[in-house]
C-alpha cells in the first residue's frame, strides 16, 4: 500500500525539427493498421475510459455514514471504489461463519451513486482467530520466531492450512458477487510483492521438491550450481539448505524462483475459485509495487487480466523521469494498459519525510500516468481510520467526514477524465524503443555487486532519460517479449544471458533492429553460473569484440570518441575487438594503466541490424550523446516537438487517432511550440502555442479526430 520506492534523475531534451510534428503525424496514421483495434482490458464495457477511484472501508465506520461519503464521492466524479481487501474479519467473523449482508449493502449502495465496486481478496490480513487457532499459518522469520498477528502479510504463504483458508474465503465471495452486475473486477490479496518467505521446514520440504522436478537428479544440479566449490556438493535432495547471505549464487537464484513460483501458486489458488463461479467480464488484477523485485513479476501477473500497481511518491516531490520509468515498467510486465490502484492524495504517513504534494501536483502525476498508459487512478485512501497504523496519512475525507483541500483537486481531475473519455477510448501506448529488464538479472548483480557504489535504478534511470528525450513514449520490457515493432532495443546490464535469450536477440538484429547491450551483460547464463565465454557470452560472436575484464573504479575513468568527452563512473569494462568491421566508438583515456587507450564502446552490422556494447556507465552528457546516436543509427520517428525541461510530452494511440499528453513537472510556467496549431482539449479550441502554468496539463489531439 505505502513503500518506498527507488525514484531516480533528470533529463535535458534536445531539439527536434519543427517539420517534425507534421511528420510524426503522418507516420502514426500510416502505422495504425498495426495497432490493436479492441479496447484495452483496462477500459470497462459502460464505463469511462478513464476513471477515479478511491480505497473505501465501509466496515470501519457506522452505517449510517455511508450515504454522506457516497454522496462526496459521486460529486468528485469518483466512479469506482476498491473494498473489502482488508475486511476477513468482518466477512468471516468466526470460523466458517460468514455474514456478507453489511458488504451487499455497501456494493448496493454505491450502485445508487453510480460508483462500481471492486472487491480485493482479503488474505493479506487474515483474522485473529485464524492465527491464534493455527499459528502454522504464520510466517517463521529467518531468525527462528514466528511472525505476530496485529500487522499484515504475516501469514506464510506457502502454508498448505492458510492456502485452504484463502481459497475458501475467495471462492465464497466469487459465489456471492461473482454476477453481481454491480462487481466489475477482483484484487487478489494486497501488495504481496513485498511480503517475505516462511523458512519453516515444510517450506524447506517444498523448495527441495520444487528442485527434484526442475533438476530431475542431484548429479545435475551439482553440474549447473558447481558444488565441487567449498565441498557442497549434494547427495540427497533433504541435505539443500535454505539460502543464506552470500551463499551459492546457484541455490540463491533458485530460492528466488522458488518464490516466485510461490506466489504464482499461491494467487493461482485464489484466481480458479474466482473463475470458477464468477462472470467472464469481471477482470482479476493485483496490486504490484513498481521497483521492488521481491518475485519474478513478468511470471506472477501472466495469468492477470491487467497489471495494477501502487505509485506513492513518498518524501519529495514529482520526478517525471523517475516516476514514467516505474509506468513503463508496470505497463511492460503485459505489455498492455494498467491500473493505478493506490496513489498518495497529498502525504503519506512511512516516509522520512511525510510532505504535502504541491498544489497541482496531485493532478499533473494522476495525467502523467494517463500518458504512459494508464486508465483507473485510485486514491489512497478516501477516509482514515480513526485508530491503526496509518492514522496520518493522507486521505480526501478528513476524521471528522468533510473533505480536506486536495478533495477539489481531485473532483476537478474527476471531472476532466469524463470530459476526455472519449479522446482516450480505445487508446494504447505504441513505442518504437524497448529498454530490457530482467529480474535474474537484478537479483544475479545485487548478490554480487563487486562494487557497492553499483546501483542497477540509476543505471536504468540513465538510460531511460536520455532515450525518452527522443521519442514520445518507451516500453520497460522482458528480454524474451516480442521485439519485432522496435527499432532500437537497449539492455543496460542483462547479467544473465541465456542462449536462447541471446538467439532471440540476435534473431531481432539479424532482422533488422538495433540492439545496445550496457556494463556486465552477457555474463552468465539461467543458472547464475558464468557462460564459457567473455561478454556478451553468447553474443561474443556476432559483436566481433569481447570484454577482457571488467573493473570496479575508485574513481571515474575519462572517455572519449564518437560521443564526446566524457567519464565513467563505479565501473568500466576493457574491450578487445576481434572483427575488422567492429567500430569503436568510445575509448577510455589515462585511468588505472589497463583501461588506458582501450575501446568502451563498440557497435557492428549484422544482418540487416545493429549490435553495440558500451562497457562504461556513462555521465549524463555522454548519456545524452550516445542517445542521439542511438536514434540517428535506428532511424527513430522524431517526438512531436521540441520541450523545456521539466515538460514531457507522451503519445497514445488509436486505429483512427493519436491523443498526446503534454505536462509541466514543474512548479513554474513553461511554453511550447508546435509546428502547427493542434487541438487543445483544456485550452484554446486550436493553437499552435502551449502556455502551461505550473503543474499544467494539456491534451492535444490530431485534426482527423
Amino acid at each position: 500500500m505505502r513503500s518506498p520506492t527507488i525514484w531516480l534523475v533528470r533529463r535535458k531534451l534536445i531539439s527536434a525539427a519543427i517539420l517534425s510534428a507534421v511528420l510524426l503525424v503522418a507516420a502514426a496514421l500510416e502505422t495504425s493498421a498495426d495497432i490493436k483495434d479492441s479496447n484495452p482490458p483496462t477500459q470497462l464495457a459502460g464505463q469511462p475510459a478513464l476513471l477515479v477511484g478511491v480505497a473505501w472501508y465501509p466496515e470501519q465506520w457506522p452505517e449510517s455514514r455511508w450515504e454522506e461519503d457516497l454522496k462526496l464521492m459521486e460529486a468528485a466524479h469518483i466512479r469506482a471504489v476498491r473494498i473489502a481487501e482488508f475486511a476477513w474479519s468482518a466477512i468471516e467473523p468466526s470460523e466458517g461463519r460468514f455474514e456478507f449482508a453489511w458488504l451487499d449493502r455497501a456494493i448496493s449502495l454505491a450502485a445508487k451513486h453510480h460508483i462500481i465496486s471492486i472487491l480485493g481478496t482479503p488474505t493479506a490480513a487474515p483474522p485473529a482467530w485464524l492465527t491464534s487457532r493455527y499459528p502454522e499459518t504464520l510466517r517463521l522469520e529467518q531468525n527462528g520466531q514466528r511472525a505476530q498477528h496485529g500487522g499484515r502479510a504475516h501469514a506464510s504463504p506457502t502454508s498448505p492450512k492458510y492456502r485452504e483458508f484463502c481459497r475458501r474465503i475467495a471462492e465464497e465471495l466469487a459465489k456471492r458477487y461473482g454476477h453481481n452486475p454491480n462487481v466489475v473486477g477482483w484484487q487478489i490479496d494486497n501488495e504481496y510483492g513485498y511480503a517475505q518467505m516462511s523458512y519453516d521446514e515444510g517450506t524447506r520440504k517444498q523448495f527441495q521438491d520444487w528442485l527434484k522436478e526442475k533438476f530431475k537428479t542431484t548429479e545435475n544440479l551439482n553440474a549447473r550450481w558447481t558444488t565441487a566449490y567449498w565441498s557442497q556438493t549434494y547427495d540427497n535432495w533433504s541435505e539443500i539448505p535454505f539460502p543464506q547471505e552470500g551463499g551459492n549464487p546457484g541455490l540463491m537464484l533458485e530460492w528466488k524462483n522458488f518464490t516466485t513460483y510461490s506466489w504464482s501458486s499461491y494467487q493461482q489458488t485464489q484466481i480458479d475459485v474466482i473463475r470458477a463461479s464468477a462472470d467472464s467480464k469481471q477482470f482479476i488484477t493485483g496490486n504490484f509495487m513498481g521497483w521492488f523485485d521481491g518475485f519474478d513479476h513478468y511470471v506472477v501477473t501472466r495469468p492477470l487480466t491487467f497489471v495494477s500497481w501502487d505509485d506513492y511518491v513518498g518524501s519529495g516531490h514529482f520526478d517525471p523521469v523517475g516516476n514514467g520509468l516505474m509506468h513503463d515498467l508496470m505497463r511492460g510486465l503485459k505489455r498492455e494498459n494498467f491500473w493505478v490502484m493506490e496513489t498518495q492524495p497529498g502525504n503519506v504517513n512511512w516516509s522520512s519525510l511525510n510532505n504535502a504534494l504541491d498544489k497541482g501536483e496531485v493532478r499533473a502525476r494522476a495525467w502523467q500516468a494517463i500518458a504512459h498508459g494508464a486508465d483507473y487512478i485510485g486514491y489512497w485512501q478516501w477516509r482514515s481510520a480513526l485508530n491503526g497504523q496509518e492514522q496520518y496519512h493522507g486521505t480526501l475525507i478528513g476524521q471528522d467526514g468533510e473533505p480536506v483541500p486536495v478533495y477539489d483537486e481531485v473532483a476537478a481531475l474527476g471531472k476532466e477524465f469524463d470530459a476526455a473519455s472519449e479522446i482516450f477510448s480505445g487508446t494504447r501506448v505504441q513505442s518504437e524503443v524497448a529498454l530490457l529488464h530482467s529480474y535474474p538479472s537484478r537479483w544475479a548483480i545485487d548478490w554480487q555487486k563487486h562494487t557497492r557504489r553499483y546501483d542497477q535504478a540509476a543505471l536504468l534511470k540513465s538510460y531511460y532519460g536520455a532515450l525518452r528525450k527522443k521519442t514520445d513514449s518507451l516500453d520497460v520490457i522482458s528480454p524474451d517479449a516480442p521485439l519485432a515493432q522496435y527499432k532500437l532495443v537497449a539492455a543496460p546490464d542483462l547479467n544473465l544471458l541465456p542462449e536462447s535469450t541471446a538467439k532471440h536477440l540476435l534473431d531481432y538484429v539479424k532482422n533488422g533492429g538495433h540492439l545496445v547491450l550496457g556494463p556486465r551483460s552477457g555474463m552468465k547464463d539461467e543458472y547464475n553460473t558464468l557462460i564459457p565465454h567473455l561478454q556478451p557470452g553468447y553474443l561474443e560472436a556476432a559483436l566481433g569484440a569481447h570484454v577482457e575484464q571488467f573493473y570496479a573504479l575508485e574513481k571515474n575513468a575519462p572517455l572519449d570518441g564518437a560521443w564526446g568527452a566524457g567519464e565513467s563512473s563505479n565501473w568500466a569494462e576493457r574491450i578487445k575487438v576481434t572483427a575488422p568491421e567492429v567500430e569503436v566508438l568510445e575509448k577510455f583515456g589515462a585511468s588505472n594503466g589497463w583501461l588506458d587507450g582501450q575501446a568502451a564502446a563498440v557497435s557492428r552490422k549484422v544482418g540487416k541490424g545493429r549490435i553495440t556494447y558500451i562497457g562504461a556507465i556513462l555521465d549524463e552528457k555522454s548519456m545524452a550523446a550516445a542517445a542521439e546516436w542511438m536514434a540517428q543509427q535506428s532511424q527513430l520517428t522524431p517526438p512531436l516537438t521540441a520541450a523545456p525541461i521539466g515538460v514531457e510530452i507522451s503519445r497514445r494511440v488509436a486505429p483512427s487517432r493519436e491523443v498526446f499528453i503534454v505536462i509541466n513537472s514543474a512548479n513554474v510556467p513553461k511554453a511550447i511550440e508546435l509546428a502547427r496549431p493542434m487541438k487543445l482539449k483544456f485550452g484554446k479550441t486550436e493553437s499552435s502555442k502551449l502556455e502551461l502554468p505550473p503543474y499544467g496539463v494539456e491534451i492535444l489531439t490530431t485534426a482527423q479526430h
